[in-house]
């Protein structure tokens, strides 16, 4: 995400990074990781931008803590309606191992519901490189790792869809300045 938020930082933003634990903690106790840490910034306007399983643990923040100071939110590769990747690996005990707290809550699909608190643009990739390769092909448009379908949710402001892969979406150019452009305006174009 640095490569992101630096390009953000360009666009007139002032990014902040945050990381979590998401294999040995739960999305609830990351959640109130998360709300200590927008509160130590102490912004009257905070936006949030994640990738993956970052989306999930917003959707919880939201939840959780529904009181947070105005912004939008970005998510990027985020499996909104669940993780076919995951249910296939979750099916086996190394698979389990893996992905940990994610998979016990969060990437099945049981995440609260998105209640439209702010605007949210979602991004999805169409190169079909990725994990999902090896754990059984993806049905659909796909990122290699989430199915462009999976980052659809309810709600949502906006979709749009990039020629990236699941792990190279926070590299592309054209991704960060569609996330710099909702941001700024609510809207990808």
């Amino acid at each position: 995400m640095s490569l992101l938020a630096y390009r953000l930082r360009k666009c007139g933003f002032n990014p902040y990074l945050f990381s979590y634990p998401s294999i040995r903690s739960d999305l609830q106790r990351n959640s109130l990781r998360l709300q200590t840490f927008v509160r130590k910034l102490d912004a009257p306007v905070v936006h949030f931008v994640a990738h993956s399983l970052g989306g999930l643990l917003l959707r919880q923040l939201f939840h959780d803590f529904p009181n947070q100071p105005p912004g939008r939110v970005v998510t990027l590769g985020t499996p909104h309606r669940g993780s076919q990747v995951a249910r296939r690996m979750g099916r086996n005990p190394f698979g389990k191992a893996l992905l940990g707290q994610s998979y016990k809550h969060g990437l099945r699909g049981d995440v609260p519901a998105w209640e439209g608190q702010r605007e949210l643009g979602c991004i999805a990739g169409n190169v079909s490189v990725g994990v999902g390769r090896v754990t059984g092909q993806l049905s659909g448009p796909n990122d290699g790792t989430v199915s462009v379908a999976e980052t659809q949710l309810a709600g949502m402001t906006e979709h749009k869809v990039f020629h990236v892969n699941h792990s190279s979406m926070v590299f592309s150019h054209e991704v960060a300045n569609a996330v710099c452009q909702f941001l700024h305006t609510g809207h990808f174009e």
